[in-house]
């Protein structure tokens, strides 16, 4: 069956392995085994060629759901010859998808709409030919064959929309060979790359999954755009994501087309201007986490980089969890990331429009009080309720009592008579909660659920494009019945997958109980991956939306590990955090020569691979502070810097030092240094320089770690005894007796700085006036040592 399949598929023109790849997918195979039949019928045998077979493999995987059933249609006109071209094809795919509700198709209008009898004379291509080179003349003899021939084809396209693209091609060649001549050895050879590093590669397309096309991001990598300016999330996604334009909603896989569908688009339109309105719309009952950057950045990234707007509606329609010091912190966090939200909306500011919504929808027959407990309703595959075809008139009633609290608090739940794609029946649309809510007071003790106020609360806000995570895609059916049902305009529902890191947790339940259990501090502990934890520990905004961006928006879960984000981290630290000298274990040296006119104070540069970025001075003088680990008293062949017997050089100083005396503690160990010092012009060239500080300032630095040991810290196969059990103990060090140059003094809480040759720090929240808190955000590089 398989071969002769191959070979069906071979005789329309596709490759032996286009065949083979054909057969697998069970939807393509089957639409173009109709297709063939279909054409076989229409063009009496003639229409097993390349060309036709080219049209129906594209019938056969293009036409959508909702114009399936025109599919013979097409292919009539593919088999008879009146559809030629891909044009013709999409032009004629693009009509049905416009007219779909339509019982039978309009001929006479959908041959209009697809060129069909349309013939484009040889003389009308030259002569949009010769008026697209006319245009572009300067520039093709400047670059002459290197310059750029797609976007005069485009252009000439614009102006003979039904023409021969092979005909177009040779004619544009022809005339280009006219104005240039023949190719030269210069034009032969190959244009030379870009210096200063690779070129960026363009963004390559990759398969569309579940609707949402995603591109593998090759750019050059670099944090920084070619003017300077660091990238955001939109500039580095770039076009990686398709999606529909606003009003062609009805253009995707799975959207159900109604009779006022098109009415509907049409109000929408007007009321949008045509623009993308996106949302986040979190529940404020925690902190968000590094997950949420990534639905942030995606819904406030795709509405910026299509002029468009992004609300931030509170999800709140769950009184008992909700805490004003969440919704602060939310927005917080939003803004925090460099993103405005066009307005700030509340589920409960639709209250009232969304009971007038349950109202009509008991009223139509889709909604019925039920009275079975919740423990009973849990779990995909609840028993059928007794009471779902109660009449509409006692429904009514009993969800006016719900409303004035003459039920109690789980004796009745409103249901909608509909079924998730996971099964699961009659999804609850309002149950009974006695909590007054934070905006709405007392009003209410019945509460909508995400079921019921999610796609209602996008349809009142004219959403274009639902974004939201690949765990709501099975209730996606439910998200267009019931705008459907309810005669209200329908947005487009796409998803993706989460994102989640390895080594931490993020549940807001198992966070909170590291915090009472006196693991971590609190939400921001800085070993943690909420956003307030990262931004405290000094992780940039630009650096999370880099590192979103360079994650991707696919259909695939994704768990990585951070030191992919802590990569990002460098990279935009590397050019953004000025650089400081400081000493975790200080080492005290004392210069015994030091001349009486040495400098007092010693310009340091702020980037010192860019010089022209600026500077700052630091003081100097005979006693300064080094390292511990940068001294040895006896160096082995791998040990380039300070011992008895090897000097060093000190950065910024123009000085090499040789040890003359160790003092020692009473139990031997080093702590201070008597040393001489010689102009680095006058001594041999030493090994390595190292960093120091000199009349520095006492600062305390907290150095983070892992806070887990595992992978997976919730993994009962890697970690039996829970995630409590897998804390790593040295996931903090606290260094009280740091010191830092003055260079720093004045900082501010978030100001990051580069400790030469340690890592990237930031000043911590616990600052004073008299002590500086740094935390570490990540090392100069990737620890090799860490687990992967």
């Amino acid at each position: 069956m398989a071969d002769n399949l191959v070979e069906l598929f071979v005789s329309i023109g596709l490759t032996e392995e286009k065949a083979k790849e054909t057969i697998k997918n069970e939807l393509v195979k089957t639409s173009l085994i109709q297709a063939i039949k279909a054409a076989d019928q229409y063009g009496g045998g003639n229409a097993r060629n390349k060309d036709v077979g080219k049209l129906l493999y594209s019938v056969a995987t293009k036409l959508k759901a909702q114009i399936k059933h025109h599919q013979n249609f097409v292919v009539q006109y593919i088999a008879t010859k009146k559809i030629t071209t891909e044009d013709q094809l999409n032009a004629a795919i693009s009509y049905l998808l416009h007219h779909n509700l339509e019982s039978e198709v309009n001929a006479k209008a959908f041959e209009e709409a697809s060129g069909v009898g349309v013939v484009v004379s040889p003389e009308e291509i030259e002569t949009a030919v010769e008026e697209v080179v006319k245009k572009h003349k300067q520039g093709l003899l400047e670059k002459r064959y290197h310059y750029s021939t797609g976007p005069l084809l485009g252009e000439i396209k614009s102006k003979i929309k039904w023409a021969d693209g092979k005909a177009v091609k040779n004619e544009l060649d022809m005339q280009i060979l006219d104005l240039l001549g023949p190719k030269t050895e210069a034009d032969l050879e190959k244009p030379q790359k870009p210096k200063g590093g690779k070129p960026t590669k363009t963004n390559e397309a990759a398969p569309s999954v579940n609707g949402i096309s995603s591109v593998k991001v090759e750019s050059d990598d670099s944090v920084v755009s070619a003017d300077g300016h660091l990238k955001g999330f939109a500039e580095v996604m770039g076009e990686a994501l398709k999606f529909h334009k606003p009003g062609e909603n009805y253009k995707t896989d799975g959207y159900v087309i109604t009779p006022n569908t098109m009415d509907l688009l049409k109000k929408h339109l007007q009321i949008t201007g045509g623009k993308v309105f996106t949302r986040f719309p979190p529940e404020p009952n925690g902190i968000l986490h590094i997950g949420h950057a990534k639905a942030i950045n995606f819904n406030f990234g795709y509405a910026k980089s299509t002029g468009g707007h992004c609300y931030l509606r509170y999800d709140d329609t769950n009184p008992e969890k909700e805490e004003e010091k969440f919704f602060l912190a939310i927005r917080d966090m939003v803004e925090w990331l460099g993103y405005t939200p066009y307005k700030i909306t509340h589920a409960s500011d639709n209250f009232d429009q969304l009971y007038e919504c349950a109202l009509e929808l008991i009223k139509r027959g889709h909604a019925y009080v039920c009275h079975m407990p919740a423990d009973t309703l849990k779990g995909f595959t609840p028993p059928d309720s007794p009471w779902r075809d109660r009449p509409i008139p006692e429904s009514l009633q009993l969800f006016e009592d719900m409303k004035r609290g003459k039920i109690s608090e789980g004796e009745a739940t409103l249901r909608m008579k509909t079924t998730l794609e996971e099964g699961k029946k009659d999804p609850v649309a309002y149950r009974i909660k006695f909590t007054p809510h934070h905006r709405t007071g007392d009003k209410w003790c019945i509460y909508p659920t995400y079921d019921f106020t999610h796609c209602l609360c996008d349809s009142i806000e004219h959403i274009t494009h639902s974004l939201c995570t690949k765990e709501f895609q099975s209730r996606r059916s439910s998200y267009y019945w019931l705008c459907n049902v309810l005669d209200m305009y329908c947005p487009v529902q796409w998803e993706y997958g989460r994102l989640n890191l390895s080594y931490t947790v993020v549940s807001k339940r198992k966070i909170a109980k590291l915090i009472t259990e006196c693991i971590v501090r609190d939400w921001d502990d800085p070993r943690l991956f909420t956003l307030t934890a990262l931004r405290r520990r000094g992780f940039p905004a630009e650096a999370i939306n880099f590192f979103c961006a360079k994650v991707g928006v696919t259909m695939a879960q994704t768990c990585i590990d951070p030191s992919m984000l802590e990569a990002c981290v460098r990279d935009v630290l590397n050019v953004t955090a000025k650089r400081a000298m400081a000493v975790l274990h200080p080492l005290k040296v004392v210069i015994s020569n030091l001349p009486a006119d040495f400098p007092k104070e010693i310009s340091v540069p702020d980037f010192p691979a860019n010089e022209s970025k600026g500077s700052h001075l630091v003081g100097f003088n005979y006693v300064l502070y080094i390292e511990q680990e940068d001294f040895k008293e006896t160096a082995d062949k791998n040990f380039f810097r300070l011992t008895k017997d090897q000097p060093v050089g000190l950065r910024y100083t123009g000085l090499v030092i040789f040890v003359e005396k160790v003092i020692r503690d009473s139990l031997g160990q080093p702590t201070e240094l008597v040393v001489t010092c010689k102009a680095a012009a006058d001594a041999p060239k030493p090994k390595a320089f190292i960093h120091w500080v000199s009349q520095p300032l006492l600062c305390e630095i907290r150095v983070y770690d892992r806070l887990f040991n595992h992978k997976f810290p919730e993994d009962a196969t890697q970690v039996p005894g829970g995630f409590l059990t897998d804390i790593n103990p040295d996931s903090l060090e606290v260094l009280p007796e740091a010191m830092v140059d003055h260079s720093v003094l004045g900082a501010k809480v978030y100001d990051k700085f580069q400790f030469e040759r340690i890592g990237y720090f930031s000043v911590d929240p616990d600052s004073t006036q008299s002590k500086l808190v740094f935390n570490r955000t990540v090392t100069l590089k990737e620890d090799p040592g860490k687990k992967s």
